[in-house]
């Protein structure tokens, strides 16, 4: 096996060497904020394929259910400094993306940059803040850069915005535009843990003599950088492409939904499934990799038709995408296989 600072300055290009080493790092990450979150292992699983899919993730769930401490560990893991940044109405643009201030002294101006220039960020109760503060965050998370008095600054890399808002209590909240949702890869919902999962998490913190549990870097930007640069490169067949544009054309057909799945949909669930086929040690995409993404991809960009009834609606319309349309695969070829 090759050493991290190999795989960090080899080639873009797919081996079994190169995909075995991927898979393994991906599993350490997993690993050691699984240790650290004791909550529902697919929601590390979806944040991690977002991250190596360039893109960004909107975290919903009720308080209390360790959405902080999931961000946190999961910086740490990556070796990526990390920011949180409350969301508030009073909270200011200047506020997210920093601002000039005169330097006593010297007579000058000078940057302070706002916590927006991090790798990893917290947006927390991102809906709390009013729009005009929301949208500071479209031009970082679209183009990975600022605009601050006119003058563009590229943002560090890699570059992940983990943003949460409760469901439940929409009092005193701004909902996000669609043109904001849209730029989140991944909706993950985050419920309450398992049984045995909580009565960990009340065992450790029950130990006063127990030690605060650190989680340990796997990777570093570096080879965040490296994973993703290998996620653009895994192959994807053309009848894989085909059955994206079926579900995203079933999801726009549907009687009960006024939006569908837009083009952009489309292309980021494309995105998500290759990083995801490289997590799992592949250079391929397999139609599981779409079925496995199609609901937290999709569903947060659609909306539903005024007399359709219930909260699950885009949900339930992308589920029935998945269920009544197939995968054709080329002749001589099973759907199982490359």
């Amino acid at each position: 096996m090759s050493t991290h600072a190999e795989f960090k300055e080899g080639t873009t290009q797919i081996d079994a060497t190169t995909l075995t080493e991927a898979a393994q790092l991906c599993a350490e990450v997993r690993a050691v904020v699984g240790a650290a979150y004791l909550g529902p292992p697919i929601a590390i699983e979806l944040i991690l394929a977002s991250l190596v899919a360039r893109g960004h993730v909107l975290i919903e769930g009720i308080p209390g259910v360790a959405k902080t401490t999931l961000a946190k560990s999961f910086a740490a893991a990556l070796g990526c400094n990390f920011r949180r940044i409350q969301f508030t109405p009073d909270l200011l643009p200047s506020d997210i993306t920093g601002t000039y201030v005169l330097e006593a002294g010297k007579g000058q101006f000078v940057l302070r940059e706002g916590p927006i220039f991090a790798q990893v960020i917290l947006a927390d109760e991102i809906n709390r803040a009013p729009p005009k503060t929301q949208s500071a965050l479209l031009e970082a998370m679209q183009e990975h850069q600022v605009t601050i008095e006119g003058q563009t600054r590229p943002l560090p890399q890699p570059f992940l915005v983990l943003a949460t808002q409760n469901p439940i209590d929409h009092e005193g909240t701004y909902p996000l535009p669609e043109a904001q949702i849209d730029r989140f890869t991944m909706r993950v919902r985050m419920g309450y843990p398992g049984a045995e999962a909580e009565r960990q998490m009340l065992r450790r913190y029950a130990d006063p003599n127990a030690a605060q549990l650190v989680t340990p870097r796997v990777l570093e930007p570096g080879l965040v950088l490296r994973l993703q640069e290998l996620a653009r490169a895994v192959h994807v067949d053309d009848e894989i492409i085909e059955y994206i544009v079926a579900l995203a054309e079933h999801t726009r057909q549907n009687r009960r939904i006024a939006l569908g799945a837009s083009p952009r949909a489309a292309l980021q669930l494309l995105e998500a499934t290759k990083a995801r086929a490289l997590l799992e040690g592949r250079g391929y995409v397999l139609p599981d990799d779409v079925k496995a993404l199609a609901t937290p991809v999709l569903a947060h960009r659609m909306l539903s038709a005024a007399d359709a009834e219930g909260d699950a609606v885009p949900e339930n319309a992308v589920r029935e995408a998945v269920e009544r349309v197939s995968f054709r695969p080329p002749p001589g070829r099973p759907s199982s296989a490359k």
